[in-house]
């Protein structure tokens, strides 16, 4: 989308779990990324769920790829046309939910407000506590946002 998510939005965000037992060395991990000296993205992993628990280590333990050559071109030059993607987006023709987690380092929930803006009709979700996987976070509340939008 061309959409830029600055490395002291991360941050901000990722302060917010200041208090997890997890957290000093996930920052650390953070910092060294953001600032191009660092490359453990595996100590990072907790930032993407709203609850680092057995759960959440279970489905980052599943959700890592397996395909190197899938990974490696998925973000390669030329994989993404904003500008296009942008126009594309200014006509579609049907409402759209966005659903982001407050704790989402990945897709913030200031980027996402942004993204919201490129359609014609959005609505923005933002659920709290919830990290990249509302979904996983708070279930119940994901289906219920859910259904009530496409209820409507």
């Amino acid at each position: 989308m061309g959409l830029a998510i600055t490395a002291e939005t991360r941050r901000e965000l990722a302060r917010l779990r200041a208090n997890e037992p997890w957290f000093p060395p996930a920052f650390a991990a953070l910092e060294a990324i953001t600032d191009g000296t660092g490359g453990n993205w595996e100590a990072i992993a907790p930032f993407f769920w709203g609850r680092w628990d057995a759960a959440a280590r279970r489905h980052h333990a599943a959700s890592q790829p397996t395909n190197e050559e899938a990974v490696a071109l998925f973000a390669a030059d030329g994989a993404f046309q904003p500008d296009s993607t942008r126009a594309a987006l200014a006509d579609c023709p049907v409402p759209v939910l966005l659903v982001a987690g407050e704790f989402d380092l990945n897709s913030p929930p200031r980027s996402a407000a942004e993204f919201a803006t490129l359609f014609p009709d959005a609505r923005l979700v933002v659920r709290p506590g919830a990290g990249h996987y509302p979904w996983l976070d708070d279930a119940d509340r994901f289906v219920s946002s859910t259904a009530a939008f496409l209820e409507e």
